[in-house]
């Protein structure tokens, strides 16, 4: 923080900040997982940051009602994709979509999780997990960070786990699609940095959202999506990783010291009491 700004009122420091990342990150965010849990936060503080957005879900309804309450409260402009990213070809209608967009930030929040055991998964189910925690995610970091690297900014956030850290029985396949992203997101942080883009992974823990009645979970303490998102922006282009969240901090920090093998079967432990109530 310069001299001057050491002066600046904490509403106008917030009005700088704000500049700043508008200026790095604008004039256009995407967000996909739009119209609900952390992808709705997240749309909602980019608008209040002055970002024009594109919001990218499959309910269509809930996405216009978002955009008309951006643009009516915030004065920027919103477009509606309605697509489903468990389709392959909806990644070429989003590239077709948004090819003269002026996008610096792409916001990879969309997917979902199950839980239970693996070998009682339906497997159609669990490959369209695959399909949009790890192939829709992987086909928008490469879509964009080509853009932002030849633009030379840019930024991109995409939607880790706690779990990602280890595997995770009972949640197999979802803490396997988080590792990826985890993966993925790491090294995009060092080859896209030279380049001026911003790769962030954000670690949340557990998040009271729409993703537990989903996956078929019980959850107790759990983050707001509001708390995840605040955090996650907070953390762009600051580190390679977020631990949005105490829970997440502490979890992270009490098993990392353990071997591999530790570590799953605590987060087994974890996972088995989350889904108790149904076996």
């Amino acid at each position: 923080m310069t001299t001057s700004e050491t002066h600046l009122t904490p509403a106008a420091s917030r009005s700088r900040a704000h500049q700043r990342f508008l200026e790095r990150y604008g004039p256009t965010a995407l967000v996909t997982g739009a119209s609900s849990g952390i992808g709705r936060e997240i749309a909602r503080r980019l608008a209040e940051r002055g970002l024009d957005l594109v919001l990218v879900a499959r309910r269509e309804s809930e996405l216009r009602e978002l955009a008309a309450d951006l643009t009516a409260r915030h004065g920027i402009d919103a477009q509606v994709l309605p697509l489903d990213l468990a389709r392959p070809e909806s990644i070429d209608a989003l590239a077709a979509a948004t090819a003269g967009a002026d996008i610096g930030l792409c916001v990879a929040a969309a997917g979902f999780g199950t839980s239970g055991p693996f070998v009682a998964a339906e497997l159609p189910r669990e490959l369209e997990m695959l399909q949009v925690n790890c192939a829709a995610t992987l086909a928008l970091s490469w879509l964009f960070g080509r853009r932002f690297a030849d633009r030379g900014r840019g930024g991109i956030i995409l939607l880790s786990s706690i779990v990602s850290f280890q595997g995770a029985p009972n949640a197999a396949n979802y803490a396997a699609t988080k590792a990826y992203v985890q993966t993925l997101a790491e090294g995009l942080h060092a080859e896209l940095r030279p380049h001026g883009v911003d790769v962030l992974a954000s670690a949340p823990g557990p998040v009271a959202s729409g993703f537990a009645d989903t996956a078929g979970m019980r959850m107790g303490r759990t983050l707001t999506p509001e708390d995840v998102a605040q955090r996650s922006l907070d953390a762009l282009g600051r580190r390679p990783t977020a631990f949005p969240g105490l829970l997440s901090r502490i979890l992270k920090d009490s098993l990392a010291p353990l071997p591999r093998r530790a570590r799953v079967r605590v987060m087994g432990g974890v996972m088995a009491g989350m889904t108790k109530h149904r076996r």
